[in-house]
């Protein structure tokens, strides 16, 4: 196969184990938090058993429920309280689905950024606001964006999430925390709707 694509002279930024690995929630905060980049409190659930001592762990509910893939917002649930986590977490472990419960960051008010990073910079930022009642602020979800001056923190924490998940070219999702920025995601192929509607 890498044959055929060097013959057609196709390049590809991005590497094979950097996709898989952005993909995959779980071993993408892994990976993150072994390089000490901030990521909101985490919690892996594989049975019922782990659902009360998970939420603790991450602080106490409102919790997010994540399945382990999914993009647009698809799969990424948040449980006002205990019993909703546990009912919701018990349903998709009936379809044999692992999840990962993440502390619910409040202050960031429904909102979060996205810079889109090439290389060793960030060549557009933006952030996203949710639809009102909504906290996921996708643009699939009806999301707006503004395009911003993204922080050097913010910038740099971007970067450096990009690269350690080995993306040349990646959408890093962050959430403006009381304690600074939290990613979320790294995505390998990120959409540029928003990016390009914000950045014009």
């Amino acid at each position: 196969m890498v044959r055929q694509f060097e013959q057609m002279d196709v390049y590809t930024p991005n590497t094979a184990t950097g996709i898989a690995n952005s993909r995959d929630k779980l071993r993408a905060i892994q990976i993150l938090s072994r390089h000490d980049i901030g990521i909101p409190a985490t919690a892996f659930v594989r049975d019922r058993n782990d659902v009360l001592p998970a939420i603790e762990r991450v602080g106490g509910a409102p919790v997010v429920i994540k399945l382990l893939e999914g993009t647009q917002g698809i799969g990424v649930i948040l449980a006002p309280d205990t019993k909703v986590a546990e009912a919701v977490i018990e349903t998709l472990q009936s379809t044999r689905q692992n999840v990962l419960i993440q502390r619910f960051v409040a202050e960031s008010m429904g909102r979060d950024i996205r810079a889109l990073v090439v290389g060793d910079r960030v060549v557009a930022a933006m952030r996203r606001r949710a639809l009102p009642g909504e906290f996921r602020s996708n643009v699939h979800r009806g999301g707006s964006v503004e395009a911003i001056d993204l922080p050097a923190e913010f910038e740099k924490v971007a970067v450096d999430a990009a690269q350690i998940m080995g993306l040349r070219v990646a959408g890093v999702d962050m959430l403006e925390s009381d304690h600074g920025p939290l990613v979320m995601e790294v995505n390998s192929s990120p959409g540029l709707e928003g990016i390009e509607q914000a950045s014009e």
